[in-house]
């Protein structure tokens, strides 16, 4: 267990790829506090079935004042944060002629800007004790434009490319690792809203010829948050099957 003593947030933990985040994290002997918008009940059901330890946090982290009560929760039960994956996301599928600016905002305020108000409550807490992982979940999208999505979906992860990337310079000083893993094409809700026309064509683009699972989202980020990426921070790992190569 290579994760064991340590203790986890994992946002956006009630399904898909977050669920699969947070118990992998759990598995590797991580303490879990799994925070959603709504209860993580499957989640916590299949941390505690393995026998493991978890917290359900359900909150809205576009909101400020929220996510410090939560952040104060996680360290009243944990004690210390040794890991942040900033997983949560929303995702539009309008063109850009038909996307309002109150949906601009939307998609930006759980994305951006909640991934932003969990690292601004974590990141004290790490540097209190000279260490920590962030994990920022992002998206191909955020690297070459949206395909699939509206353009505000995108755009919202290309800024967490570039905070990533920021927080990772200022915060190495004290022993914080700051990566992302952008996933393409994962078995999830939001692949499962495609047309049979649309996952045919998605798979022919991936040289792998298939679809990614979550838990291999979970692997690369179980590996971002242990003691093996010591060295490697500002990285944003592509996780697309040879979708997208650099």
């Amino acid at each position: 267990m290579i994760l064991k003593g340590k203790s986890a947030i994992v946002t956006g933990a009630a399904n898909g790829i977050g669920r699969a985040i947070a118990v992998g994290l759990a598995e590797e002997g991580a303490k879990v506090v799994c925070v959603d918008i709504k209860p993580c009940t499957e989640t916590i059901r299949s941390i505690i079935d393995r026998g493991l330890s978890c917290y359900d946090y359900p909150t809205d982290i576009s909101d400020y004042e929220k996510v410090k009560k939560m952040v104060s929760f996680a360290v009243n039960e944990l004690q210390h944060i040794d890991i942040l994956v900033n997983n949560a996301g929303i995702i539009s599928r309008k063109n850009f002629t038909d996307l309002e600016s109150d949906e601009w905002h939307k998609i930006l305020s759980v994305n951006l800007h909640g991934t932003f108000y969990c690292c601004k409550e974590v990141v004290p807490k790490m540097i209190e004790q000279k260490s920590g992982k962030i994990i920022n979940i992002t998206s191909v999208a955020g690297v070459i434009g949206d395909i699939t999505a509206s353009p505000v979906y995108g755009t919202s992860k290309g800024a967490i490319n570039t905070l990533t990337k920021s927080l990772a310079r200022q915060l190495a000083c004290f022993g914080i690792n700051v990566n992302a893993v952008a996933p393409h094409a994962i078995e999830t809700d939001m692949s499962r809203q495609w047309s049979k026309e649309k996952r045919e064509e998605v798979v022919r683009s991936i040289p792998l010829g298939r679809l990614g699972q979550p838990e291999e989202v979970s692997h690369a980020v179980v590996f971002l948050a242990s003691s093996h990426a010591d060295y490697i921070t500002g990285e944003v790992l592509n996780l697309n099957g040879g979708f997208l190569m650099h």
